[in-house]
């Protein structure tokens, strides 16, 4: 049987669009809102509304209203706001296996999947990864190799996937800076996964993924005795 549609509300319509304008980049992460007054008039809502829309959205994690100084920006999205909250206090291991899960899954797909513009996007990201490693730049070198990583989830064209990765490994990103390790080897590996990709060789594109994400486990692990 079928049942009538029902209509989004004025706050879940404000909510709504407060969401897409975040997920779109109009405002990011930290970015204060305008003050309700713009809001306001921006959505052609009442006071009540527009607060009630970001009650709703502080109680997802998306914003956080801090007194006095206004609205601000915490995730993207639901997802990524509950998956900050549940990394918060998750070791390292548990993080480095769920890394491994997914980059595993991503080279796998990308193998079968990839254009040559992905290809050639991924050696875009692991040349900046190069020259900033011979910079010695941390930062920038982190930055790119979170770009490459997203390249090649983009390659396996699934969105659910690609929407996982990009709010999960974030986060494992920044949790795991520290063990990022700028050298040869690093780069070499950055070589080996692309041509495996390039190859769509699925094989050897795990097999890396298996090797980087055990040099990762060696460095944040303690060591046995200590």
């Amino acid at each position: 049987m079928l049942h009538k549609l029902q209509k989004k509300s004025l706050v879940e319509q404000v909510s709504s669009q407060i969401q897409e304008m975040i997920k779109d980049g109009v405002w990011r992460i930290g970015d204060r809102l305008p003050n309700e007054s713009d809001l306001m008039e921006q959505f052609g809502v009442s006071r009540n509304t527009l607060r009630e829309a970001i009650r709703a959205l502080v109680h997802v994690g998306l914003l956080e209203v801090k007194q006095g100084d206004g609205t601000f920006v915490l995730a993207t999205s639901e997802l990524s706001a509950v998956l900050q909250k549940r990394i918060q206090s998750a070791a390292v291991l548990e993080i480095l296996e769920v890394r491994h899960a997914l980059d595993r899954e991503a080279v796998s797909l990308a193998c079968l999947r990839r254009t040559e513009d992905d290809l050639a996007q991924m050696v875009t990201y692991r040349d900046q990864c190069l020259q900033f490693t011979m910079e010695n730049n941390l930062e920038k070198f982190v930055e790119a190799d979170w770009q490459l990583h997203q390249a090649i989830a983009a390659a396996s064209y699934n969105p659910l996937l690609i929407d996982m990765y990009a709010h999960l490994f974030e986060e494992i990103q920044m949790s795991i800076t520290s063990t990022t390790e700028m050298n040869d080897a690093n780069g070499a590996g950055h070589n080996d996964l692309i041509l495996a990709i390039q190859n769509q060789d699925a094989a050897s594109a795990v097999h890396c993924v298996d090797m980087y994400i055990s040099h990762f486990k060696q460095i944040v692990l303690p060591k046995k005795g200590k």
